[in-house]
């Protein structure tokens, strides 16, 4: 028997992950600290890649279910993130962008935006200790925001150019984030 095992310890090994990948309640976190394994800065666009929003106009609700429109941020540096609680890249980053709210959270205007209901957003947001605000969407982003990725993530300056335009998971709590949300919030 145990020559049976050091022969084939890599294949048992590999059939013991593809089961736990199968299993819903071990398969998120071994998705997530994957991710996680994975996860860089996000690199600021140059001027080519970049884009300016042309339009503010856009509607959605916040926790409490009361209607925000997306205009009271013109003028200010806003961060969108698009996410879901079921995406394993989402959760992965969700720490990271908590310590960049945490830092930033009066200076910068935070949209955590999900398609999921405000109950699941919420269970999930306090099971985790996180503070952050979020939002669900009612109607399309603006063009430059639209996305079919999760998560996806821009940073956007005064002037409402797109800074940073992330898909995938990220690390937002890094230097390189800070020097670059430091230097638009002084523009």
């Amino acid at each position: 028997m145990m020559t049976f095992f050091k022969k084939n310890w890599s294949n048992i090994l590999f059939a013991i992950v593809v089961v736990l990948l199968l299993i819903p309640q071990t398969s998120m976190p071994i998705k997530v600290f994957v991710s996680r394994l994975f996860v860089f800065s996000p690199s600021e666009l140059n001027e080519t890649e970049s884009v300016v929003l042309q339009e503010y106009n856009w509607n959605l609700s916040d926790q409490s279910g009361r209607k925000v429109n997306f205009s009271h941020s013109k003028g200010k540096v806003t961060l969108v993130n698009f996410w879901a609680t079921w995406c394993p890249p989402c959760v992965a980053e969700m720490p990271s962008l908590q310590k960049l709210y945490d830092t930033y959270g009066s200076k910068v205007d935070f949209y955590f935006v999900s398609s999921e209901t405000p109950e699941k957003i919420q269970k999930f947001l306090q099971k985790r200790g996180y503070t952050f605000p979020f939002y669900i969407e009612s109607h399309m982003p603006p063009k430059e925001l639209q996305t079919r990725s999760l998560p996806t993530t821009y940073l956007i300056s005064k002037e409402g150019r797109i800074i940073i335009h992330e898909t995938g998971a990220a690390n937002w709590n890094s230097e390189k984030v800070y020097i670059i949300v430091d230097a638009l919030l002084k523009q």
